[in-house]
């Protein structure tokens, strides 16, 4: 069934204005190519921003050409009479700075040398991200937004929204994130870069001028990804141990139905994805610590914040496990933040903030209704 959002067309916004980013360099221009849903209103206080993951982009919602398969990736939440209403919100999905689907990032090109930034592109970080969107809010003339969202990274820079931009937020919807990665999700990302830089293809990040791709690199480390967002209970229902042909193959090629779907989504990914991009936003994720800067006090580093917020994590989420939202919430009580927060059952993994959850939507829906009537009372 086509989306009832209909089709949808990205845009282009070009940035003059020099960027200084966290490591020191300084973007001197860059482009972010955004989509929005439904309509501004007069007063400019219905608008909501959603923040992406590592592998999404800004294309949130609707289709291309009506092609179904173009299916905005958050497009079960979002569009007329879904929980993210577009009959009552102006919704704007950004594709991250570094990002490799239309925005400024390492596959671009550099227009000092006139070639792809490859290996010189900087490296990026939750709060570039978060600066990069404001200046892009002030464009669009929003000066404050009704929410800023997000589900695991893109929760992360909803929360970061709140310290950097305090005045500039009314609610935020951390779904499924964590105040900082823990060792083990560091190690997951490193093995996932290490698969990329040792791929003979890499050419240590210039690979545009080679005209080659790291693909084998870039599968594994979706192949690595793809399992950390799967709970065992779901892959255990969705293959077990389910044969691909009768008997045994006594090789090393695709014996189990598991192993042909994770190279599917590693051949599929590696077709899509930019390498360099997939090594800037997995640092970006490893970087995140806002309350490093507060000797690892997160309510510290909350304490000039002013949003109301949503926090939902959910059951079997083994990466980002219920007790990192936890975290978030504590420190959000101990500044007298009004805070709501959810734990929801589901079978499926750190992927459950994708799918279609009648407990899950129904929570969006509500928490959204409440911030439609404050929309209207500003």
């Amino acid at each position: 069934m086509i989306s009832s959002i209909g089709d949808v067309r990205p845009q282009i916004m070009d940035f003059e204005e020099p960027l200084a980013l966290k490591s020191g360099e300084i973007l001197s221009k860059y482009q972010l190519i955004f989509e929005t849903y439904g309509i501004l209103n007069d007063d400019k206080t219905n608008a909501v921003l959603v923040c992406h993951a590592l592998n999404a982009s800004h294309h949130v919602a609707g289709t291309y050409n009506g092609d179904e398969k173009t299916l905005g990736w958050w497009d079960n939440l979002i569009g007329p009479g879904k929980p993210l209403d577009t009959n009552l919100f102006f919704i704007i999905g950004v594709n991250n700075l570094g990002g490799c689907h239309g925005s400024t990032g390492p596959s671009a090109i550099n227009p000092a040398t006139k070639k792809p930034w490859g290996s010189s592109f900087p490296m990026v970080t939750v709060e570039d991200w978060v600066e990069a969107q404001a200046r892009l809010a002030t464009k669009l003339g929003i000066d404050t937004f009704a929410a800023v969202m997000g589900g695991s990274l893109g929760g992360m820079q909803a929360l970061q929204w709140t310290i950097d931009q305090p005045s500039r937020i009314k609610n935020a919807v951390v779904v499924a994130a964590a105040p900082k990665l823990s060792a083990q999700n560091i190690a997951f990302n490193e093995v996932a870069r290490q698969a990329i830089t040792l791929d003979n293809e890499f050419f240590g990040g210039d690979f545009y001028q080679h005209k080659a791709i790291p693909r084998s690199g870039l599968k594994i480390a979706r192949m690595i990804g793809h399992i950390t967002y799967l709970s065992d209970d779901t892959m255990d229902v969705k293959f077990g141990r389910a044969l691909r042909e009768e008997a045994l193959k006594f090789n090393f090629d695709t014996d189990f139905q598991v192993e042909s779907y994770l190279r599917y989504q590693g051949d599929k990914f590696a077709d899509t994805f930019d390498a360099n991009t997939y090594l800037r936003i997995t640092k970006a994720l490893d970087y995140f610590d806002p309350a490093a800067k507060y000797s690892g006090n997160l309510a510290n580093s909350l304490s000039n914040a002013k949003a109301n917020y949503l926090v939902i994590s959910f059951t079997s989420d083994w990466r980002f496990s219920p007790s990192r939202s936890e975290e978030i919430v504590g420190a959000l009580v101990a500044n007298k933040l009004n805070v709501s927060y959810a734990e929801i059952d589901s079978p499926y993994g750190h992927d459950a903030f994708l799918m279609d959850e009648p407990i899950y939507h129904s929570l969006i829906s509500a928490y959204f209704e409440r911030i439609w009537v404050e929309a209207l009372n500003v």
